[in-house]
């Protein structure tokens, strides 16, 4: 069974708004490897239509003007990525994507049972509703040396706690740390 992996970026009061956060080369190399270790994403909507409208190359190949050199590899790798989606009001979806529907444990189980390296999520509703189902195998949290004094954070609304223990830690230049856990079963 391959593992689901949630994997985000997060202030130090727990913001996990895209736009609260920083980046830089080291973080953008980081989240290509990630990424290129798994067999596909899931996304929700919300999360699916950012991260199209942010990394979705063109046909030609060409590179937005706004994207630096070192931004490249990670969009490579996000583009080429098989995506599922879980949506109930989207027509349909492209960019290498394929929608989920239905009951999202049993779906979700489904794609954990088919052969691979693992599954990676990301964004905050879906991420919520899986940890609710304890269908999360491993949480990875790149913790960003900023307060941003707002929200969305992670988990609100969780009606039971999960325990986890701590299986990795890295240090980036930029002062984040990425800490990577997994539920105590």
């Amino acid at each position: 069974m391959r593992p689901l992996r949630y994997a985000i970026n997060v202030t130090l009061d727990g913001c996990c708004d895209h736009r609260a956060g920083s980046t830089d080369e080291e973080l953008h190399r980081y989240w290509a490897e990630k990424l290129a270790q798994a067999d596909a994403l899931l996304f929700g909507r919300v999360t699916y239509e950012m991260m199209e409208a942010a990394w979705r190359l063109s046909a030609t190949g060409a590179r937005p003007d706004w994207m630096a050199d070192w931004m490249e590899p990670f969009a490579r790798t996000i583009d080429a990525a098989k995506k599922y989606v879980v949506s109930s009001t989207l027509k349909g979806v492209d960019w290498n994507a394929e929608l989920v529907r239905g009951d999202l444990g049993e779906a979700v189980q489904r794609l954990k049972r088919e052969p691979g390296k693992g599954l990676f999520v990301g964004g905050v509703k879906l991420p919520l509703a899986l940890a609710e189902l304890g269908l999360i195998d491993e949480y990875e949290l790149v913790v960003q040396p900023r307060i941003a004094g707002h929200g969305p954070t992670l988990f609100a609304g969780l009606s039971k706690h999960i325990d986890l223990k701590l299986v990795s830690r890295l240090e980036f230049g930029s002062g984040a740390v990425a800490l990577k856990y997994e539920p105590r079963r």
